[in-house]
């Protein structure tokens, strides 16, 4: 079956790989992902098109590099722009002036897309994805809800609302904070209320002399509670946000409704507001899944953790969930590796998603700035489950650091880039030209590379994974290596 045949599978109940579920950012990641390995997969979304609003703007540097890997950073970079300053408004239209509510980290060769977060509204972020999935010979398919769930030892059955059927070996839930699959697999939700006022999201158009777009601006004088107009780059549109003071307060989502509240908390009028074109309320909380997997069964971004938007780490941490679990699926299907390497899916990412509810809460009360912690270049696995040995100035577990290649032959990233995994032998274990021993690991989905010296791994050997992360480091191959691979495929020692 052809990947963008996938009406005719759903309607024949023809087998497929993986079924994803929700074709926001983490289930088009996922589905870039696996088609670049050749799984076959269907991504079912409930919804007529692809979410309209903006309302995951921000993005990381470690999503930066993610999209890197997938082969959309370009098209990210020419559709975004850096996060403006903040410029306060005191009531009635005077400026009290600009500032910064970012701690900017400097760009350096091992972190090249530090700085300010980049920003572009969700929709343009999606489109970029789905465009990347189309190139890749897949596609989704639009009104397909799912209405049932069957597994077994060998797959699950899946009904839609129309009637039709079809057989998976797994399927992932990305159908978003309201899971309908996480419910009918009976998960519970653990957390807590944020803010027990609502607050409102919305994509507006303003008169071009309204309001400047060289600045995020900020209203915090009105006494019913903040608005912000934050400029989105690529577009003439703002994206309002609005916090109510009351806990009792019901948000008018109407255009009406979302003129009134501009005209009320700030110096514009209502006739400003030339269009409104997505709005949205919510009630800030942040949640965690009891698990993220149930049998055959896996829960990726909001499905699995909510939070305050306040960190901008929403859609960066569920993207980073589908880049997890894809390459682990990959090795599972394509390459005969334990499906056991699924349990490090959780193992990995609920520690990250506990971090990252934290760090959001403390944003949205004011008690973290928006810095280092928040630009993720610090996750890592450490100690977890994949995680083996140490050499350099790095420890298994750690981001592989990007770097400049000696002899003008490019950057480190460049080598990284795809699906396979890398076994880096830097320094003395190169010895400057090919080990043989080391050249013995080649196989379609890992390669080597010899370089003489990266002053941001120091001398030794490390083997990096598809993901960006090491999985072993050490000064000699064989031993814990030979055993580390044999965990990710069935042919590892056998084709030795």
């Amino acid at each position: 079956m052809e990947l963008n045949n996938v009406k005719d599978a759903r309607e024949s109940g023809e087998d497929v790989e993986v079924l994803i579920v929700g074709a926001g950012p983490t289930g088009l990641a996922l589905a870039c992902e696996l088609a670049r390995r050749g799984v076959r997969t269907l991504v079912a979304e409930r919804a007529d098109r692809l979410f309209p609003g903006s309302r995951g703007k921000g993005m990381q540097p470690r999503t930066m590099e993610v999209f890197d890997d997938l082969g959309v950073v370009g098209a990210v970079l020419a559709a975004g722009g850096p996060a403006p300053v903040g410029m306060a408004w005191r009531e009635g239209g005077e400026r009290i002036g600009a500032y910064d509510m970012f701690e900017s980290t400097a760009q350096t060769e091992a972190e090249p897309y530090c700085g300010r977060p980049w920003m572009l509204p969700q929709w343009r972020t999606q489109e970029i994805l789905h465009g990347r999935l189309e190139e890749l010979g897949g596609s989704v398919q639009f009104s397909c809800p799912v209405s049932e769930l069957m597994q077994d030892g060998d797959g699950v059955s899946v009904r839609f609302d129309d009637g039709s059927t079809l057989r998976a070996s797994y399927v992932v839930a990305a159908d978003g904070g309201r899971s309908t699959v996480r419910a009918a697999l009976g998960i519970r939700m653990d957390g807590e209320s944020v803010d027990p006022a609502p607050m409102l999201v919305a994509d507006v158009r303003l008169r071009p002399d309204a309001l400047d777009r060289d600045n995020w601006h900020f209203f915090a004088e009105a006494p019913d509670g903040l608005l912000t107009l934050c400029p989105l780059p690529g577009t003439g549109d703002f994206q309002l946000m609005a916090r109510y003071a009351s806990e009792g307060s019901t948000p008018d989502t109407s255009t009406a409704g979302v003129r009134q509240l501009i005209a009320q908390r700030t110096h514009l009028s209502a006739e400003d507001v030339t269009d409104v074109l997505w709005t949205s309320d919510f009630r800030p909380r942040a949640a965690l899944a009891e698990r993220f997997r149930e049998g055959r069964v896996f829960l990726a971004g909001d499905a699995a953790h909510v939070h305050s938007p306040a960190g901008g780490q929403g859609l960066n941490t569920s993207v980073q969930d589908a880049y997890n679990l894809g390459w682990k699926l990959g090795q599972v299907l394509r390459y005969g590796a334990d499906p056991a390497l699924l349990d490090t899916y959780e193992a990995e990412r609920r520690p990250v998603a506990v971090a990252m509810l934290g760090l959001s809460t403390r944003v949205h009360h004011g008690q973290e700035r928006r810095g280092a912690a928040t630009q993720q270049m610090g996750i890592g696995y450490r100690g977890g489950p994949l995680a083996v040995g140490a050499a350099g100035v790095l420890e298994a577990g750690d981001r592989a650091p990007d770097a400049v290649l000696p002899g003008g032959a490019g950057r480190l990233f460049d080598a990284l880039r795809g699906p396979h995994f890398t076994l880096l032998a830097v320094g003395n274990p190169a010895a400057g030209s090919a080990d043989p021993d080391l050249d013995s690991y080649e196989r379609d989905w890992l390669r080597t590379l010899h370089v003489p010296t990266l002053a941001a791994y120091g001398d030794g050997l490390f083997l990096v994974r598809p993901d960006g992360y090491l999985a072993w480091a050490g000064k000699s191959a064989g031993g814990e290596l030979d055993v580390l691979l044999h965990r990710f495929t069935a042919m590892a020692t056998a084709t030795r």
